[in-house]
C-alpha cells in the first residue's frame, strides 16, 4: 500500500493507495471516532460498491447514504441542496463524517455539502474514477458549476483522508480511463519531464489497466499534487499551475453544456491548446507542441474540437477563477515538465482557437 502525505500546516493528512480498501474502509475512518456517518453517491456507483462501503462504515458508527443524479449536469446547487438535505434527516453532526464515493462530481458535491453544513464536518474522500484518483480527490477544492462557467461557487475544504481503491478502476468504461490519464500527463507537463515520458512510454500498459503501471502513475500525480497543495493551500501562487489545461478545458466544457465531453476529454484539448499558444509566445519549440499532442492522442483522447464559437470561447475563459481585472490568466508551458502562468495577446490566443477549429 502507497501512503502520500499532504503536508498542510493546519492538519496534514494521508492519501492511502493499493486493491482492495473499499471493503477495508473502516480502518481509515475509525480513527477519525465519527459520531455517524453519511455516504454520498450517485446512480452509476452505488450499485457496484455502496453495500460494500455501508458494510464497512457501519462497522464504526451509525450509517446513512444519499444518492444523487450522475454526471457533470448534476453538479450544481441544486445537488448540493438534495445532500445537506439528507444530512438534516439524518441528523448528522459536527462530529460526523461524510464520505464522498464516486468521482470528481461526487467528490466536489460531497466536500462543498461538508464544507457548509453546520459550517465544516470531515470529509472522506473515496475516489472511484481515475481522474479523481490522481487529481479531483486530492487538495481540497470543492464546488459547483454555474450556467456562465465552472466551479463557480465553491470552497476549500480538505479531506481527513483519501482512500483510492485502484480496483474499482476496473469497472471503468474505457473513455473514463482515458479521461484520467489527462490529469496523469498534465502533472507530468508542468512539474516532472521524466514521469511525462514515463507516462507516454506506459500508455498501453496504463489503458490495459495493468496494476503495476497505475498504481506508479496514481502514487506519482498525488506527490506532485500534495507537494504543490503543502506549499500553496489555497491557490495564492504555485497551485495555479495545477489548472494547465484547465482555461481552455473549462471554457468548452461551458460551451458544449456541461456533460457532452468529459472534464478529462476537454483539459486534454486544453493541454494542447495551451501548448500551443505557449508555442506562439516564444516559450516552447514546435516540437514541444507536437510532443503534447501525440501524448494526449496515444492516451485516446481529443486534441481539437470543431466549430465552438471564438467569441464565446473568450467570453467564457474571462469569467474563469484565474482572470484578474479583465485581462485572462493561463498556465502556459515553459518546457516540458515546467509551467508558467501569465497573460497572453488576444491576437495569439485568438490564433490558437483558430487552428484547433474554432471559428
Amino acid at each position: 500500500m502507497q501512503r502520500v502525505t499532504v503536508e498542510l500546516a493546519s492538519r496534514p493528512y494521508d492519501i492511502w493507495i493499493a486493491p482492495g480498501l473499499i471493503d477495508r474502509l473502516d480502518e481509515f475512518i475509525r480513527p477519525l471516532a465519527p459520531t455517524s456517518i453519511h455516504v454520498v453517491t450517485d446512480t452509476v456507483v452505488a450499485p457496484l460498491y455502496l453495500r460494500s462501503v455501508e458494510r464497512a462504515c457501519a462497522r464504526v458508527a451509525p450509517t446513512s447514504a444519499c444518492t444523487i443524479a450522475d454526471g457533470e449536469a448534476a453538479k450544481n446547487l441544486a445537488t448540493t441542496a438534495q445532500v445537506i438535505d439528507a444530512l438534516v434527516k439524518a441528523r448528522a453532526d459536527r462530529g460526523s463524517v461524510v464520505v464522498a464515493l464516486g468521482g470528481g462530481v461526487v467528490g466536489d458535491i460531497a466536500g462543498f455539502a461538508a464544507a457548509v453544513y453546520m459550517r465544516g464536518m470531515r470529509v472522506v474522500q473515496v475516489p472511484t474514477t481515475l481522474l479523481a484518483q490522481v487529481d479531483s480527490s486530492v487538495g481540497g477544492k470543492t464546488g459547483v458549476n454555474h450556467p456562465s462557467g465552472k466551479n463557480l461557487i465553491g470552497s476549500f475544504h480538505q479531506p481527513s483522508a483519501v482512500v483510492s481503491d485502484t480496483s474499482v478502476l476496473r469497472s471503468l468504461p474505457a473513455r473514463e480511463l482515458s479521461a484520467g490519464l489527462a490529469e496523469v500527463l498534465k502533472h507530468g507537463l508542468l512539474a516532472d519531464d521524466a514521469y511525462f515520458d514515463r507516462t507516454v512510454r506506459d500508455m498501453p500498459a496504463l489503458l490495459a489497466l495493468n496494476e503495476e503501471a497505475l498504481a506508479g502513475a496514481i502514487g506519482r500525480s498525488c506527490q506532485i499534487k500534495a507537494r504543490i497543495v503543502g506549499r500553496d493551500e489555497r491557490e495564492s501562487g504555485e497551485r495555479a499551475l495545477l489548472n494547465l489545461g484547465h482555461t481552455f478545458g473549462h471554457a468548452i466544457e461551458a460551451l458544449t453544456g456541461f456533460g457532452r465531453w468529459l472534464h478529462g476529454e476537454a483539459v486534454a484539448c486544453g493541454l494542447c491548446l495551451a501548448a500551443d499558444l505557449s508555442s506562439r509566445l516564444g516559450l516552447i519549440g514546435t516540437a514541444e507542441v507536437q510532443r503534447v499532442a501525440e501524448a494526449v492522442a496515444g492516451a485516446r483522447l481529443p486534441a481539437r474540437i470543431e466549430g465552438l464559437s471564438m467569441a464565446a470561447a473568450l467570453d467564457a475563459m474571462r469569467g474563469d477563477k484565474k482572470t484578474l481585472a479583465g485581462q485572462i490568466r493561463f498556465v502556459l508551458l515553459e518546457r516540458i515538465g515546467r509551467a508558467t502562468q501569465r497573460e497572453a495577446p488576444e491576437a495569439l490566443v485568438e490564433a490558437t482557437l483558430a487552428a484547433a477549429g474554432y471559428r
